[in-house]
This record gives C-alpha cells, sequence and structure tokens, in this order.
C-alpha cells in the first residue's frame, strides 16, 4: 500500500480514499489478511483518522472488508449468493435447504413478529409459540441465523415428553409444522442491524449490517409460521428467481 496524499477532489474525501484503499486490496492484500491499524493507515494517506474509518465502514458495508473480534480489520473472501425466490412451496426443513436446527423454546415474540403471525388468521397474542433457532453454515462459515416462530396452534401434535429441548426439539417442532397443508408463503428484505445474540452467533459485531429476509408460511387457516432469517450483509448477496428455495451459491463477485 502507498504513501500517495489525497488530491483535491469535488468528491467526499472518504469515498475518494474509499476507492483508493480498493484498489490497494486488490493489488497489495490477500483474502484474509489483516489491515495495519487505523493510525499507521491513516498516515500513510494523510487523512483525520475519523475520514479513514468512514472509508472502513463503507468497505465493510460493501463487503470488501470484515472486522473480527480479537484480531481486527481483515480482506473479506467474495460474496456468496444466496438465491431468493417466491415461487417455491415447502416448510421450512422440509428437503435439505442447508440450515442445521440448533434449539427450541417457547417465547414471546416481539410486537412486529406478534403482528405477522395475526395476519389473516385468528392467532391471539397470549398464545404460546414456539420459536426455532436454526443456522446455515457454508465453506465451514456461518453465513445466517433464523429465528422460526410457530404457534402452538400449528404443531397440536407436539408434546412437551418428546424432545424436550435442544436439536431434538427443533426437529419435533419442524417435523410437526411439515404435517399441515402450505397453502402459499411471501417473502420481504430489508437492510438492518445484528442483534447481540445473532452477532455472536454470526461472528459480528452487535449493529453491524445484516440482510433480513421474513417470510410468512400460510394454511387455509391463516398465517401458520413465521421465519425472520439474518444473514451476514459483509459475505452474502442477495439474488432474486423463480426458485422458491434459498440456496447457497459460490459465484465470483463482479467488479463494480
Amino acid at each position: 500500500m502507498g504513501t500517495t496524499q489525497l488530491e483535491t477532489v469535488p468528491e467526499p474525501k472518504y469515498w475518494h480514499l474509499k476507492t483508493v484503499l480498493s484498489e490497494a486490496l486488490d493489488q497489495d492484500f490477500a483474502v484474509g489478511e489483516v489491515l495495519p491499524n487505523e493510525r499507521e493507515l491513516a498516515a500513510r494517506f494523510g487523512v483525520a483518522r475519523a475520514t479513514l474509518r468512514q472509508a472502513l465502514e463503507q468497505l465493510e458495508l460493501e463487503g470488501r472488508l470484515q472486522r473480527r473480534r480479537g484480531v481486527g480489520t481483515t480482506v473479506a473472501p467474495p460474496r456468496v449468493g444466496v438465491a431468493v425466490g417466491t415461487a417455491g412451496h415447502s416448510w421450512p426443513g422440509e428437503h435439505v435447504d442447508g440450515w442445521e436446527p440448533v434449539d427450541a423454546a417457547e417465547t414471546v415474540p416481539s410486537a412486529a413478529v406478534l403482528k405477522l403471525l395475526g395476519t389473516g388468521g385468528g392467532f391471539a397474542a397470549d398464545e404460546p409459540v414456539h420459536t426455532v433457532r436454526r443456522t446455515r453454515v457454508t465453506q465451514g462459515q456461518a453465513v445466517a441465523a433464523e429465528l422460526l416462530y410457530v404457534p402452538a396452534a400449528s404443531v397440536p401434535g407436539l408434546t412437551a415428553i418428546e424432545a424436550p429441548a435442544g436439536p431434538a426439539r427443533a426437529r419435533a417442532v419442524l417435523r410437526e409444522l411439515q404435517r399441515l397443508v402450505l397453502e402459499g408463503q411471501d417473502r420481504s428484505v430489508e437492510l438492518g442491524s445484528a442483534r447481540a445474540d445473532d452477532a455472536k452467533e454470526l461472528d459480528r459485531l452487535p449493529g453491524a449490517p445484516v440482510l433480513l429476509v421474513t417470510t410468512r408460511y400460510f394454511t387455509a387457516a391463516g398465517t401458520a409460521a413465521v421465519s425472520v432469517a439474518t444473514y451476514r450483509a459483509d459475505t452474502c448477496r442477495l439474488t432474486f428467481g423463480d426458485s422458491g428455495d434459498v440456496e447457497i451459491t459460490h459465484e465470483p463477485r463482479v467488479a463494480s
């Protein structure tokens, strides 16, 4: 990485610095390599550390850099493509979908989730809800965490005796859910911030940018389940197609 001072440009200085740093990442650094500390980088480019932080934050948001606990800022691998379709109709875990069950417990969902569960059906706010946690791993790295909310009324055959906790309990909830006839589903995608528990699971810092994919599953009676999947925004990019399955592909990133 060179020591060229930044020239006066009409665009914001941090944005020009981001471009310079991006070129340096391509030429001088390998994937996983740790960058010099902020003080050294700021001195090399003759900018204030605040300007440098803005550029680094933008590169992190674009998936070029990762901040790792106890390591520092490293060069990120290419993002993995995540195909998100709308035509497929299958329950979570019904086929090999790359998700690994972690646990299941009865919880009180947020107001936003309760609103989604109540859409189109007779769900009561005080009704028990089974919350299934699953993770998705690709190339040895956790790329997504999911919370699947299933009202007790959707899985009436579930008993507390069978698989009381852990992954077995999660699989039992999924198995009972799959007994229902799925009428349809819809998805929405938005940019969000990592909650503390998801951040820990995905090896991110709390508040880091993430992609939130919310899916509602419908039966003739109404909304039977709601999934909120949190994807790492620095390693995943979402693609949209006709397939209803969420599949992870390994395509090289197209340089902008």
